[in-house]
């Protein structure tokens, strides 16, 4: 942690589970505000605290839309696992998010999609305002687009029919709500994802979340250690 600028950083995070080896590496504690927010007790890393927000894209706006108007944080960094349509992203990767996508937001017309920007009442697609580059050029990961879902995906055709109309290379069921609140309250953010399946036809057996959360803590360690 730099001393000298007193960075304060909050770890954004649908579940404790994606992000318990990381609480104990900081030995964090909740905190007595009354929300579901972890301190740090670890003297190296005094500024890092960590907000579990819930699964879904509702819980993860209201949390961070009820916490951060009353906090400062120089940088909030979304941490969590998702699923990879891109098979060159394989199980266990680290990914930063640089564009995520609501690809659920707009309306049916028979078996056409119409975006919200194509009814004219908004917006779907939200990048970062902030990258890991901005904040420190010693580590590199790879980079992706992901799209924000409700239901995450298991069935050949509707795979078959999102991948073609917006080509996602990750999903979640947080990230687009995470850019969309810093955005609004203008908060340097960042998502970094661990792949923990393809987007496939629903097999557990093959799942690897234990490496994806194993991989994904330890990055963030490093992140935070070098920030």
């Amino acid at each position: 942690m730099n001393k000298e600028n007193d960075m304060r950083i909050l770890i954004v995070a649908a579940t404790q589970p994606e992000v318990e080896p990381l609480m104990e590496a900081l030995s964090m504690q909740k905190s007595d505000e009354g929300e579901n927010l972890f301190v740090t007790r670890h003297t190296s890393i005094a500024n890092c605290s960590i907000l579990i927000t819930g699964a879904g894209m509702v819980p993860t706006a209201f949390a961070l839309a009820r916490h951060l108007p009353h906090n400062v944080y120089h940088l909030v960094i979304n941490l969590g696992i998702a699923g990879s349509f891109d098979r060159s992203i394989l199980p266990g990767d680290i990914v930063e998010i640089t564009e995520d996508t609501f690809a659920e937001l707009g309306a049916e017309d028979d078996k056409k999609f119409i975006s919200i920007e194509q009814l004219g009442f908004g917006a779907s697609i939200f990048r970062p305002n902030g990258s890991i580059s901005h904040f420190t050029k010693k580590i590199n990961i790879k980079q992706a687009k992901a799209i924000t879902v409700n239901t995450v995906h298991g069935n050949d055709e509707t795979i078959a029919a999102v991948v073609e109309r917006l080509n996602p290379q990750l999903e979640s069921m947080e990230g687009a709500a995470f850019f969309y609140v810093c955005r609004e309250l203008k908060v340097p953010c960042i998502q970094i994802r661990a792949v923990s399946n393809y987007v496939e036809k629903r097999n557990r057996d093959n799942w690897q979340v234990g490496l994806a959360v194993k991989n994904l803590n330890t990055f963030a360690l490093e992140l935070i250690r070098e920030l």
